[in-house]
């Protein structure tokens, strides 16, 4: 599978030596055969053999900041408050909602392929009570024991300052008034200049082996040591921004999720290794950003969608309430700063800026058609997209890269993601037919190719989601052999396996059932980020690129993208019948 993966995007020589590593590696009584045999030795001794491999390879052993580089937002739709108290309000009402969704944590089923199979349901446990410690060559994802009494609050983010809600007051949870009555009391207090702290939450913007060494430094007094435990057993963060005093839209908004806007704006007023911060702004603007390393983005959305649903069809309950007396005055995190440590904040606040100033972001609604039209040809939307997205890479570059888009694996115990490697032959064949104008193929031969490509994309994805993909499998090889302290095996170092995991495009389907949509940022510094939501009427794309790169525009991109669009859309009006291929319709289901 990995060589019929790779073949059509390396060159025939370098093909042909990887070939004969693969076949040297797969030889009886070789190097595969031992690690396989390890491998299935780790599998009897475990719940999930690869789930803390995944982890480390994918989340907690990178040093990048998690700002555009790992963390996925969630953009709410813009709200429109008529003033400060209006959008603390909606706060007290969004956290009234968390807390209730905390209590009422269902059971998840798998649909389509596999329908009714119980999923795992751990990812949704893990929301509220983890937090990604930093470290120097590795960070660790704690995990604090639920229902624990040092989780009952959360953190208030408002000027760059960090407050204590109690949730729990005198044995008794707080009411929605009560939340209100607080958040108030903090905004007040947030705007006493004399009291204000340095922007400490610039720190967890930065790499994380620069945050890890200021950690270091900041704890060695009692009073930061204090206020980072009490932030790191919370249960999430609520961020009370200011008006950012940017044009309101999609792609601004965005933008203002991933980043805050960098430390002139609102890249302070956060604290991003927490899994779970809503973003309530006093200009409407309003979402979630996520460290990701502990859940996927469908169980964000499960989150979102019930806590808009909530916050549309439960009334607000601001009834009467407890007298203000009663109600302690919510805790100011106190710092304790030095010339050392004012260095740090200013080095993590220029390099989150140079972040901010070098992320190229399009959130575009193509309006043509959407998924009812896809699903009229009896095609997959989801099969479909990914292979308008193959053409539109395939426009601007002339050749098709390794392509990631994340497969639940949640039917396994502990189970995360596969990758779908959506850069088939088959697209290709496809998308260089639809581009080459010196091609002399008919309608019906260009559609044919269609179907084979969606197709290719449908049982490859039925093969990542039931746990056969073949990402895991090479990641678990290649970790046993570190394991074993061998020499790291040729198929390894191959320059084929380094292209393969080098992802210049990286997707992700997130569809919604309310007004709202994801992003998230490019995952190499040459590459593309597309997280789309494909609707009935609409295709919703959130594109990302770094302007540092000579070989991306996100603009560019889109526009190849829409042409695509319009050229599958006009080529399927030209078949004169849909065809009905082996499970392509259930592809949107399966991911």
């Amino acid at each position: 599978m990995y060589l019929s993966c790779m073949k059509h995007l390396v060159k025939e020589e370098q093909y042909q030596k990887t070939k004969a590593i693969v076949v040297k590696f797969g030889e009886p009584g070789g190097t595969g055969e031992l690690l396989q045999k390890k491998l299935l030795e780790r599998s009897d001794k475990t719940y999930n053999w690869v789930y803390d491999y995944w982890l480390e390879d994918m989340y907690l052993n990178q040093r990048l900041a998690l700002p555009v580089n790992s963390n996925p937002a969630m953009v709410f739709p813009k709200q429109n408050f008529k003033d400060r108290k209006d959008s603390l309000r909606f706060a007290a009402h969004l956290i009234t909602g968390v807390l209730e969704y905390k209590e009422l944590l269902p059971v998840d089923f798998a649909r389509g392929q596999l329908a009714g199979t119980p999923l795992c349901m751990k990812q949704y446990y893990r929301l509220f009570n983890t937090y990604r410690l930093p470290g120097h060559k590795r960070d660790t994802l704690v995990i604090h024991k639920p229902g624990s009494i040092e989780q009952e609050h959360i953190i208030v983010a408002c000027k760059n300052q960090f407050f204590v809600l109690d949730l729990v007051v005198n044995k008794k949870k707080l009411k929605e008034m009560d939340i209100l009555t607080q958040l108030e009391k903090i905004v007040k207090m947030a705007e006493n200049s004399e009291e204000r702290q340095p922007p400490f939450g610039l720190l967890t913007s930065d790499g994380r082996t620069e945050w890890a060494q200021a950690r270091e430094v900041l704890i060695k007094d009692s009073v930061n040591r204090e206020s980072l435990a009490v932030i790191e057993k919370c249960l999430c963060v609520l961020c009370l921004d200011n008006p950012s005093g940017m044009e309101v839209g999609d792609t601004s908004r965005a933008l203002l999720m991933l980043h805050g806007g960098g430390h002139e704006k609102m890249g302070a007023n956060r604290w991003y290794d927490k899994p779970m911060q809503f973003i309530v702004g006093e200009d409407g603007v309003c979402g979630t950003v996520c460290e990701h390393s502990p859940f996927e983005g469908i169980v964000l959305v499960a989150c979102t969608e019930y806590l808009m649903k909530f916050m549309t069809g439960s009334p607000s309950k601001m009834g009467r309430a407890t007298s203000v007396s009663e109600l302690p005055t919510p805790a100011r995190l106190l710092w304790k700063t030095t010339p050392h440590i004012q260095d740090l904040l200013k080095a993590s606040a220029e390099r989150l800026q140079r972040l901010v100033r070098d992320l190229d972001m399009d959130v575009h609604k193509f309006e043509v058609y959407g998924k009812e039209f896809i699903k009229k040809q009896k095609m997959s939307p989801d099969a479909y997209i990914q292979v308008a997205l193959q053409l539109a890479f395939y426009r601007c570059n002339g050749r098709l890269v390794s392509t990631y888009e994340s497969a639940s694996i949640r039917r396994f115990h502990e189970g995360r993601v596969d990758n779908i490697r959506s850069a088939t032959s088959e697209a290709l064949a496809f998308v260089k037919a639809m581009t080459d104008e010196k091609a002399s193929l008919s309608d019906s031969e260009k559609m044919k190719q269609l179907w084979d490509a969606i197709n290719a994309q449908t049982n490859y994805t039925i093969t990542a989601i039931t746990g056969l993909g073949i990402d895991n499998h090479l990641l678990g090889l290649r970790e046993i052999a570190q394991e074993l302290k061998m020499e790291r095996p040729e198929i390894f170092t191959d320059e084929t396996y380094v292209a393969s995991n080098q992802f210049i495009l990286s997707t992700s389907q997130v569809p919604t059932t309310v007004e709202m949509f994801c992003c998230y940022g490019p995952v190499v510094p040459n590459g593309y980020g597309c997280c789309y939501n494909p609707q009935s009427d609409h295709l919703l794309f959130s594109v990302t690129s770094f302007h540092g790169s000579t070989e991306t525009c996100s603009a560019v991109f889109i526009k190849a993208l829409d042409e695509g669009l319009v050229e599958m859309r006009d080529l399927c009006r030209k078949s004169n019948k849909p065809q009905m291929y082996v499970r392509s319709t259930y592809i949107h289901q399966l991911c």
